[in-house]
């Protein structure tokens, strides 16, 4: 192969392409059920869900969650809450900072004398030493989000002082694409409104993610061609 015709190959292997290999031709497959909860297995643990109340033989009557007389909202482990998700935040940041300094030294001598009858030249020396820096900075910072959206999770675990810690993931598909939304964090009970909701600004250490997969998301991310290029390059 001559080189005219290898470069062009080769361009074409670093350009690369981001469909993997199992969603090529095809929809792209949503997660297992469940594995929102499991993002965070350490913090899981499935065997102490509750089974779920059992009644008497014969009887339409479940006397372990009967509301009548206790409270709707989630309070244990296997319970499920409602996070309503309603960001709507702008920030604008600026800064501008310069620096500038300089600095001098100078000295000079005379060294002059005789020997008998004969008189030495005056020889002189000047030294000299100038130096200087200057420094500009400058940053502008600008976001903005709008984000609405309601998504139910798990209570996969309670925390020693009564806190629980939730976990859930929501996937819809359409056509060829998947939009994802993730929810985790640590919830008091008590910030659980009477209709089993809460809201997201009450999540400690609150990790949400909203993003997606598929062709569309693929065409919006270079390849991992240009990926690889990016990293090595050093320019």
């Amino acid at each position: 192969m001559t080189l005219r015709y290898a470069a062009p190959l080769v361009l074409v292997l670093l350009a690369g392409c981001s469909t993997n290999s199992q969603d090529a031709f095809r929809e792209p497959a949503l997660s297992p059920v469940g594995a929102g909860i499991y993002q965070y297995p350490n913090l899981v643990t499935p065997a102490s869900f509750p089974k779920g109340g059992t009644g008497a033989k014969n009887s339409l009557w479940t006397d372990s969650r009967a509301d009548f007389y206790q409270d709707p909202r989630a309070l244990s482990m296997g319970d499920i809450v409602t996070v309503k998700i309603n960001i709507s935040d702008k920030a604008s940041l600026a800064n501008l900072s310069e620096r500038e300094r300089e600095s001098g030294i100078s000295g000079g001598a005379d060294i002059s004398g005789s020997f008998g009858s004969w008189a030495l030249p005056t020889v002189g020396a000047t030294l000299g030493l100038d130096g200087g820096s200057d420094a500009k900075g400058s940053g502008r910072v600008k976001r903005s989000e709008d984000i609405e959206l309601s998504v139910a999770a798990v209570v996969t675990q309670e925390l020693p002082n009564g806190n629980l810690f939730i976990s859930g993931q929501q996937e819809v598909r359409v056509n060829f694409e998947v939009r994802v939304l993730s929810i985790a964090g640590i919830i008091r009970p008590r910030d659980i409104l009477p209709n089993n909701t809460i809201d997201y600004d009450k999540i400690a250490e609150a990790r949400i993610s909203y993003g997606g997969r598929g062709r569309i998301t693929e065409v919006q991310q270079p390849g991992w061609g240009h990926q690889v290029y990016d990293t090595v390059s050093p320019y």
